[in-house]
């Protein structure tokens, strides 16, 4: 029986554990699956991170249980080329940010989205998009066998209440890695794909990177997601191109991924994005990492403004008269930045960056 009330302290304190470092991916997609089952009983789960900073796009590291690579694939193809109704953005914009698609009796009703589903063995999905008062964290998507009772607005309801937990794991996960890279950062590498969709190339620098998204160094991905992950960015370039005000391709993925901060940018190589799309992979550059930095460290913005400042390697008393602050405020802010990111001194916090 699954209550229509509930206390969320409890799934909160659960997800928690799941989400430890202690496992792989995998073992916390089971493990996150195990708690939401009681409440939201599924037959397969998609947990996909994102942070405010870089918008409602492509999720920087992932869990799953009992949901198939390629209906992942399939699903992300339509999103961008198929006109999916329920795409982040439209659920953002909802009172409830949430959805359920497959059954003809909900609406919107996608019947490609049905096809997929149906093609899988699974009758109905439903969609939670992971927000709170500081933006969007990602995505959850939970799936119901075609034999099961399918999802409702009950359940979307009862989802979204859930959020909150799911949301405070996912950051705990995400700041639980290293703050500073104990190795060398590989040069910048270079990925090609292809109008068809396809990855055409991948420099030797770039082939260095997806080797540690899947060597086990960090979260450690399934080896079918790198490429996945690729094809949908270059989805999302064609997707920006045709459109500016669509997610601007742009990823940053914490350490916990591959032990440090890692940006990957996609550009289009014509003028229409009909042909191919370069994508590029490379370590932290500190204008980039930051805003992302700063959000999954929950640093305000005051704080933020002393980061810039101590790359300058510049005393407390100096970035006061810069930032028009008293020498107390600016070792207060930074206090707190050493306190909310666990580094030892500055050196180490701008290392995070820059490395």
């Amino acid at each position: 029986m699954v209550l229509t009330f509930f206390d969320a302290r409890r799934p909160a304190h659960d997800l928690y554990a799941a989400a430890g470092r202690h496992a792989g991916p995998r073992q916390t997609g089971a493990g996150i699956s195990r708690v939401l089952a009681p409440l939201l009983p599924h037959d397969g789960l998609g947990l996909v991170a994102t942070d405010p900073a870089t918008g409602l796009g492509l999720g920087c590291f992932s869990f799953r249980h009992e949901y198939e690579p390629s209906l992942a694939t399939d699903l992300i193809m339509h999103r961008y080329t198929g006109g999916d109704p329920c795409r982040p953005a439209a659920l953002a914009g909802a009172a409830t940010p949430a959805a359920v698609l497959g059954p003809p009796d909900e609406q919107p009703f996608d019947p490609r989205v049905r096809e997929i589903l149906t093609a899988y063995g699974a009758g109905s999905e439903l969609r939670l998009l992971l927000r709170d008062r500081y933006g969007v964290w990602g995505a959850l998507g939970l799936l119901r066998c075609a034999a099961a009772c399918p999802f409702g607005q009950d359940d979307a309801r009862r989802a979204a209440r859930l959020a909150p937990a799911v949301v405070a794991a996912v950051r705990r996960y995400a700041t639980a890695g290293p703050l500073v890279p104990t190795a060398p950062a590989p040069s910048a590498g270079v990925v090609t794909v292809g109008p068809d969709h396809r990855i055409k190339a991948v420099s030797p620098q770039a082939r260095d990177w997806l080797a540690q998204l899947t060597g086990g160094s960090g979260h450690a991905f399934p080896a079918w997601v790198p490429d996945a992950f690729l094809v949908a960015l270059s989805l999302a370039v064609r997707s920006r191109a045709r459109d500016t005000d669509a997610w601007f391709p742009l990823v940053c993925a914490p350490p916990v991924v591959c032990g440090r901060w890692m940006t990957l940018q996609g550009q289009p190589l014509d003028a229409d994005a009909s042909g191919d799309v370069a994508l590029v992979v490379q370590g932290a550059v500190a204008d980039l990492v930051t805003p992302s930095f700063c959000a999954w460290y929950g640093i305000t913005p005051r704080e933020r403004d002393t980061l810039p400042e101590l790359r300058t390697g510049a005393p407390a008393r100096q970035i006061a008269r810069r930032l028009d602050l008293s020498a107390h405020t600016v070792d207060d802010h930074l206090k707190a930045l050493f306190r909310k990111t666990g580094a030892d001194g500055r050196d180490e916090l701008i290392a995070a960056l820059t490395r």
